[in-house]
């Protein structure tokens, strides 16, 4: 990570604002300081903008809607949502409408740079164009996954777009297909030391992978839950090399 990524910080409270901003820049991020959706707006139009700390409650648009608003745009841009200690079901609907992590207040700086490590570790690829003949398919049930470039189809050939928490899940998922997994082993693979005990970020986001998956069936036929605390990939799972 270098002054290359740029992170914008969304905080209507001037002084947590430019606290934020000062412990990402200590960190050696570029930072972009927006004190609602209108500056944020403007900063993603001037500059590529590699994750936006988010906080929930705003003036005027709130950060639900900001991040309703980016998913439904097929946005690529990380999201790491910034939340009220105590408001579990604010932080649950916000990974619900497609942020990839949150962080309750308050927190520790240390604690809010690892997650944002944790985020670009998982998403760097996103806006760097695939090498040729670099990508690994994955295909299952009639789906089809390019690992390279993100693409999710569908045995339509719609493209089904994914977060960055939710495409991570998915390839835990793919290359150990058939297994059973713990939270606790789904929690490592996917977000590494910034996840905390009792975390809720993987119950989510099996919830809305299934979804996507259009794993309808009760119970789920694609993500199968196994008694005990455990996850099932059930499909075959085929891989190509390119």
């Amino acid at each position: 990570m270098d002054q290359s990524t740029l992170i914008a910080v969304v905080e209507d409270d001037p002084e947590i604002r430019s606290l934020v901003g000062k412990v990402l820049a200590r960190e050696g991020f570029e930072v972009e300081l927006c004190s609602g959706a209108d500056d944020l707006d403007r900063a993603v139009e001037r500059r590529r903008v590699d994750l936006i700390v988010l906080d929930l409650m705003l003036a005027g648009e709130d950060g639900i809607s900001i991040c309703r608003r980016y998913r439904a745009n097929a946005a690529a841009i990380p999201i790491l949502m910034v939340t009220a200690k105590g408001d579990d079901i604010d932080r649950i609907i916000g990974l619900e409408v497609g942020a990839d992590d949150y962080l309750p207040k308050p927190f520790n700086p240390r604690e809010l740079t690892a997650r944002v490590r944790a985020i670009l570790r998982r998403t760097r690829d996103i806006h760097r164009p695939v090498a040729s003949g670099s990508s690994e398919v994955f295909r299952f049930a009639g789906w089809r996954l390019d690992a390279a470039s993100r693409a999710l189809e569908n045995p339509k050939g719609k493209v089904v777009d994914l977060t960055g928490g939710e495409f991570d899940l998915l390839m835990v998922l793919l290359t150990h297909p058939q297994r059973v997994l713990n939270r606790d082993q789904l929690l490592d693979w996917t977000r590494g030391r910034s996840a905390a005990p009792f975390d809720r970020t993987i119950d989510v986001q099996l919830s809305r992978l299934r979804r996507k998956l259009e794993d309808f069936s009760k119970p789920p036929s694609v993500i199968k839950t196994v008694r005990g605390g455990g996850y099932l990939f059930a499909p075959a799972v085929e891989r190509e090399r390119g």
